[in-house]
């Protein structure tokens, strides 16, 4: 069980979740699993390869299994965190005894995530084209060419992030205003949060 010093702030930081933190850090080293920071959280990788990620929120802290759609959630304890979320699923927890009584079972599910990374499984994600476009967007896309060249010159990634975002408010109001805000980052080449 090597810990990462670098990954030690964070735990050392943490306020309402510590107990639990580092309990899911033990079940990740236990399991063989190198510790990384990435994305200013603790990472578990097995040869670069990322498995899963402690994470913590107001309510719950948890594990992110990286290709959790994957795993045989036999326990029923794997959550999608959003509708949008393709891959990857939280086991999300309130207290150190969830933690400490599902410890087989993390163990087990940290333990398929390496076989499936062994394997090379990989998800067939979403392509950007069967994502909607709003009417609000398609309008500006229709009658501003620019506009449309430089939405097409994004990544894949940064395209669809425009589209959940201009897609998610029930009003066309809202949707026509976020369309608005954000065209000049689109024509400067920007994604939504660059």
């Amino acid at each position: 069980m090597k810990t990462n010093p670098k990954v030690d702030f964070y735990f050392n930081k943490a306020k309402k979740w510590q107990e639990e933190l580092l309990l899911l850090r033990a079940i990740a080293l236990d399991c063989g699993l190198s510790e990384e920071l990435k994305w200013g959280v603790p990472c578990y990788t097995l040869h670069n390869s990322n498995i899963v990620l402690i994470h913590d929120f107001k309510e719950y802290c948890a594990f992110l299994f990286f290709k959790g759609v994957l795993l045989n959630d036999a326990a029923g304890i794997l959550i999608q965190q959003t509708k949008n979320v393709q891959v990857g699923r939280q086991a999300r927890f309130t207290n150190a005894l969830e933690i400490v009584e599902l410890k087989p079972i993390l163990k087990t599910y940290i333990y398929e995530a390496i076989e499936v990374e062994k394997a090379g499984l990989k998800v067939d994600l979403k392509k950007t084209a069967e994502y909607t476009i709003p009417d609000e967007f398609q309008h500006k896309l229709d009658h501003i060419p620019d506009l449309k060249a430089a939405f097409e010159a994004l990544t894949p990634g940064r395209q669809r992030a425009y589209l959940l975002h201009f897609a998610a408010p029930k009003q066309a109001k809202t949707r026509e205003a976020r369309v608005e805000k954000f065209m000049p980052q689109i024509l400067n080449g920007k994604g939504l949060n660059d």
